[in-house]
């Protein structure tokens, strides 16, 4: 069973998921955080405007 996790991509992948099995150096961010601070700041942005609009 071991030998089938260490068999090579088949060639249709195109070696994609080797690409995003290999782990990178840097920060690692959750996805949740991501999505979080770009809605945060629309929602701020929102409320500012509705509270300094004439």
């Amino acid at each position: 069973m071991a030998d089938k996790k260490a068999a090579p991509l088949p060639a249709s992948s195109g070696g994609l998921m080797r690409f995003f099995e290999d782990e990178t150096k840097g920060f690692k961010i959750d996805p949740k955080i991501v999505m979080s601070i770009p809605i945060a700041l629309i929602a701020v942005s929102w409320i500012i405007d509705s509270f300094l609009a004439p």
